[in-house]
């Protein structure tokens, strides 16, 4: 087991399945020194647990916890890629969107989510720049989605 899945299993967390592809497109692609997954979506054995509008049928709490899905169902892309989670170097970027009732402006708060799990699984190497945005809908009506990039160490 890598370091990265024994923090994992500390916190009570298992690493998924990755999520099969909706599209034509992959979960995630290497190219050089980097990984950047598609947008993951908060899947759970392949079912959405919630949908809907955030501030309206999702509360923003409720959007926060599918963010952490989120993203460690992109640490699974990462993972399905490059074999071992401990080749990643660092999170570069991540990229957020929140399916948002009209009114609805907390979008960063949301996407904390995924960043919180990401800093808490990796340590430093999990702090990163980010885009939290706001959105009129997202694929299956899912509430959050999140795309990660990462560097990995030299093979």
């Amino acid at each position: 087991m890598s370091a990265v899945e024994a923090t994992l299993a500390e916190l009570g967390l298992t690493l998924p399945e990755v999520v099969p592809p909706l599209a034509a497109y992959q979960p995630a692609v290497q190219s050089g020194v980097y990984v950047y997954t598609a947008g993951q979506l908060p899947m759970v054995q392949g079912k959405l647990p919630v949908t809907g509008k955030v501030g309206a049928e999702v509360t923003p709490e409720e959007a926060k916890e599918l963010a952490r899905t989120c993203a460690l169902n992109a640490l699974a892309a990462v993972k399905s890629v490059v074999g071992d989670l401990d080749r990643i170097a660092r999170v570069v970027k991540v990229v957020g969107f929140v399916a948002s009732a009209t009114d609805f402006t907390g979008q960063p708060g949301v996407i904390n989510g995924a960043s919180e799990l990401l800093a808490e699984v990796l340590g430093d190497k999990g702090v990163h720049a980010r885009s939290a945005v706001g959105v009129a809908v997202l694929p299956l009506d899912a509430p959050v989605e999140v795309e990660v990039q990462v560097e990995l160490t030299e093979a």
